[in-house]
């Protein structure tokens, strides 16, 4: 069973707003009981509303209505950007509204995700800091298709700015921001960065191979998927 779907059933397990230990859902789930506390620490970062603690139990706290949502990533991409431009509208109402309905979104939205950051969320990230990173998402898209390598300028969160040449692997969706899992050839390893902070993108002609310890599976194996 994948992460993603193994989120999935543990939403659905909560949904009956009980409390559920661990050891339980790590025996019906075929897991360790590390793995479903790192499983719900990954959901509550994520929005979804649980609460709970290690050797007591979880519980889901609101509940969650709508149906399961079968969207791809690129649907999300559309969803967002959507949503970013009606929540600058003038009309107070219908901003307020965007941001209500993307949240809740968000919320029955479990992704594959195994290290969340903090401060990523509705409440703390803007639309319009996230909705920087749309215009790149379509040369990434490509770039992963095609195993084309890429160079960005790129400026962290001390707003340092860098140039680096990367394998592009994977998008992530973490609510309002994206992020791209590459290879980082400066650093000669994996590197996750925000495509909101990137400055410039450029593909270059130079493809990259499966090479053993540089792929998507490599990384997920590092990080004991």
């Amino acid at each position: 069973m994948s992460r993603t779907d193994r989120l999935y059933k543990i939403i659905q397990i909560l949904r009956d707003g009980r409390l559920h230990r661990a050891h339980n859902m790590a025996a019906d789930l075929g897991v360790s009981v590390r793995t479903i506390y790192r499983d719900m620490d990954a959901l509550a970062a994520s929005g979804v509303p649980v609460e709970g603690e290690r050797g007591l139990g979880y519980c889901m706290t609101a509940a969650i209505t709508l149906p399961p949502l079968n969207l791809t990533m690129t649907e999300l991409e559309a969803f967002h950007l959507g949503m970013a431009a009606v929540a600058k509208s003038r009309d107070t109402e219908l901003a307020a509204a965007a941001k209500s309905l993307s949240a809740k979104i968000d919320v029955v939205l479990p992704v594959d995700r195994s290290a969340p950051a903090t401060g990523w969320g509705f409440a703390n990230l803007p639309f319009e800091d996230a909705a920087k990173g749309f215009n790149y998402m379509p040369t990434l898209r490509a770039a992963i298709r095609m195993q084309h390598k890429v160079q960005i300028d790129y400026k962290n969160e001390a707003n340092v700015a860098t140039t680096r040449i990367l394998r592009p692997l994977q998008l992530e969706y973490w609510g309002r921001v994206w992020t791209l899992t590459s290879w980082c050839e400066l650093r000669e390893d994996f590197r996750v960065f925000r495509v909101d902070r990137m400055q410039e993108v450029a593909v270059l002609p130079s493809q990259f191979g499966d090479d053993v310890g540089k792929t998507l599976s490599d990384y997920l194996h590092q990080l004991g998927e």
